[in-house]
């Protein structure tokens, strides 16, 4: 069955088209639905979307303002190019694509304009945000560590990555620098084995339990992780805490903004859509 939507005939084939690439977000999202209930939803929100993206592109192609010559030439040489086609060289179907093209640039300058037209959030939204969803903002407890590794792999077994590691560590304690002997000494060597900042968790298991276990400046003893030996030295501890306003201002104005933009969209989508003449048809 073909789709008419305030009469222009969208075949059923765009549907089909849109079920499939619809189909895997949809399955990640839908569990415990009957088989037969979810493939009836999928291809409902997929005629929903062909749609309401009609609707807009119908929209958008009443704009008398035309595209610029330089855009529909730069997208057609890009998709050109992305099918192994000579920019310049002519192919059937050329003026169907660049129509095509001058309707998508066109719809995506109408949705630009629309999103422009939202006004931003108001500082005192901005704060309250901030104020009400602080948990979001959370930071953990971070370290900042050195390490020496000695990994095990097909080229270094365990006796001789144990037996490089014991040197690394006879030499920290005749009093050589930690960031020299890592240097000398690491799989990992460079910037004397610095780390930076990290979190619980971002290591293996085997690694956090002993880092985090250090005081400032205290050097660990041979230790073992499924990667191979390590010594590692603590250099800082931050406590856990929050990030500042200062800080995520800006990114906060930047979500509300964007989701305000995005209600606007749905709100226009469902105004053209209540006033749409939407049909089902046999096959034309």
């Amino acid at each position: 069955m073909a789709l008419i939507v305030n009469g222009e005939v969208i075949d059923d084939a765009v549907i089909r088209q849109e079920v499939d690439l619809t189909r895997p977000r949809y399955e990640e999202m839908v569990n415990g639905l009957d088989p037969v209930a979810k493939e009836i939803q999928l291809w409902d929100w997929s005629r929903e979307t062909v749609i309401e993206r009609t609707l807009l592109r119908q929209e958008a192609l009443k704009d008398p303002e035309p595209i610029a010559t330089e855009a529909v030439e730069a997208a057609l040489s890009t998709i050109k190019a992305q099918s192994g086609q000579h920019a310049t060289e002519a192919a059937p179907g050329d003026d169907e694509l660049s129509r095509d093209v001058q309707s998508r640039l066109r719809l995506d300058r109408f949705l630009q304009k629309l999103a422009a037209k939202v006004p931003p959030p108001k500082p005192k939204e901005v704060g309250d945000y901030f104020k009400k969803y602080k948990e979001q903002f959370a930071l953990p407890e971070m370290v900042r560590a050195s390490h020496i590794v000695k990994n095990i792999d097909e080229n270094t077994d365990e006796q001789t990555a144990l037996s490089t590691t014991q040197k690394a560590e006879q030499e920290l304690k005749s009093g050589t620098a930690f960031e020299q002997v890592a240097d000398r000494y690491s799989d990992c060597a460079g910037n004397g084995g610095d780390l930076g900042y990290f979190p619980r968790g971002e290591m293996v298991d085997e690694f956090d339990e002993v880092v985090f276990g250090l005081g400032l400046n205290e050097t660990s003893g041979i230790f073992r992780t499924s990667f191979g030996f390590h010594i590692a030295k603590l250099y800082d501890r931050k406590p856990p805490g929050f990030r500042g306003f200062s800080e995520v201002k800006q990114d906060i104005e930047q979500m509300l903004h964007r989701e305000k933009q995005e209600r606007a969209l749905e709100q226009f989508v469902d105004t053209l859509r209540a006033r749409a003449d939407v049909k089902t048809s046999a096959k034309i």
